[in-house]
């Protein structure tokens, strides 16, 4: 980040929050994107950006097994479950 942010939120009546544009623009936020949060054990309330990935697996080759798969009608078979 190229400077500090700070900016406030009000929780409301379902406990969600809005995470304000300066805020987001700053830490590079994008919708699909997580937010962690923890407390520590004196009460202080932390919050981690956990960014989504997309496309993780497209560097990947696919690996021949010998047989044929149908990934839409074998997706909820369990293993060995044929």
């Amino acid at each position: 980040m190229s400077h500090e942010v700070e900016d406030e939120t009000t929780v409301n009546d379902s406990y969600s929050v809005t995470v304000p544009a300066a805020v987001r623009r700053e830490a590079g936020l994008e919708a699909g994107d997580k937010i962690r949060w923890s407390v520590d054990e004196d009460g202080a309330l932390s919050v981690e950006l956990v960014k989504q990935h997309y496309g993780v697996f497209s560097e990947l080759e696919p690996v021949d097994t010998g047989e044929a798969t149908d990934a839409a009608s074998d997706h909820d078979l369990v293993a060995g479950d044929y």
